[in-house]
């Protein structure tokens, strides 16, 4: 995989002979999540991702039952064909068991890209299948610009990198934020029945705790209210950033920092190690503005910070600032939002 200029005019031509060609050659198989017999709609980006490659693009599924989840994606508006594995052992989509099952299928179709979103789940299983298959695997695409050629963010977002990959088989995790999920309506794709090697799994799923909220899900919110490490603690949080966002209608964000100090559970916390989200708002009470958390909100539409900190760095990406004590202007703030 080989780092490339930009503004290359020899690399422009040859791109621009080629793509016809390779996008009749392209096919792309989109990996989808699903839990419970419910596809995430989050996954569908990776069918938007493949749109722009060209060629045929297929979907790819797994679990317990997910006759009913191959359907819902057989409608997905530019799906030609969905593949379905069903059985148990892979419902919890475990990396170590669900790897040789995706290897298998992707040897069988063919396949010359493979995409998957930049999720908990992309980021543990592509690595193994990229080992197994013995290519290259690129991490958080964020643009498409040719068949073999990508954009990508390195050293958390404060540099875009351009790459081309040589591999005969390109696989690479998207950002879910720069690529919107694919209609989920208005295909009529076939359903066939995938290759299951049965591999064995040296791990065992033990249990999880799931956080239950009626709060929009931070990763596909419109609007997010996130605290950090000026809350000072977990019971200031608690009592002033959730009805900051219920009165907003927003979902709930938390930096490193606060969810490190015990603050916030770890699933709300955004950045390059947390989630990357891209809503129409996003306030930001208590955050000084690391890079390592600009990474994961700067694509935001509106931003919005409040520090008492004038120099704090958050301001530098903000396009509206409240300079002052949070203690006193979040209450405020929520209070004249309710009424």
């Amino acid at each position: 995989m080989l780092p490339i200029a930009r503004n290359t005019a020899l690399r422009a031509v040859r791109s621009h002979s080629r793509l016809p060609f390779l996008q009749r050659l392209a096919s792309t198989l989109a990996i989808l999540e699903q839990k419970e017999g419910a596809l995430n709609s989050a996954s569908l980006g990776a069918v938007t991702a493949g749109q722009k490659i060209g060629g045929s693009i297929h979907g790819f599924v797994a679990g317990k039952n997910v006759k009913g989840v191959a359907e819902q994606a057989a409608k997905v508006n530019g799906m030609e064909k969905v593949i379905m594995v069903d059985n148990e052992a892979y419902e919890r989509g475990l990396p170590e068991n669900y790897a040789p099952l995706l290897v298998e299928n992707i040897k069988k179709g063919g396949y010359t890209h493979v995409i998957v979103g930049h999720s908990a789940f992309g980021k543990s299983l592509l690595p193994r299948v990229a080992a197994l298959l013995d290519v290259q695997q690129l991490s958080d695409v964020m643009s498409i610009e040719s068949e073999d050629t990508f954009v990508r963010p390195i050293y958390a977002g404060n540099a875009i990198h351009t790459v081309q990959s040589t591999d005969s088989i390109k696989l690479f995790t998207i950002r879910q934020t720069s690529f919107p999920p694919a209609e989920a309506e208005g295909g009529s794709a076939s359903i066939e029945e995938g290759t299951d090697p049965k591999a064995e799994c040296p791990t065992q799923w033990v249990s999880e705790n799931l956080a239950k909220s009626d709060r929009p899900e931070l990763a596909t919110a419109s609007k997010v209210v996130s605290g950090g490490r000026g809350l000072k603690s977990k019971e200031e949080f608690d009592r002033l950033i959730p009805p900051l966002a219920d009165a907003l209608g927003a979902a709930v964000g938390a930096s490193r920092a606060a969810v490190d100090s015990g603050f916030a559970d770890n699933s709300l916390q955004v950045g390059q190690t947390g989630k990357n989200v891209a809503p129409q708002l996003y306030l930001c009470a208590g955050i000084s503005g690391a890079i390592q958390h600009l990474a994961g909100m700067k694509d935001s539409k509106v931003i919005a910070a409040i520090n008492k900190d004038a120099d704090a760095p958050i301001f530098q990406v903000a396009d509206v600032g409240l300079v002052g004590d949070l203690f006193e202007k979040v209450p405020e703030l929520t209070e004249k939002l309710k009424k």
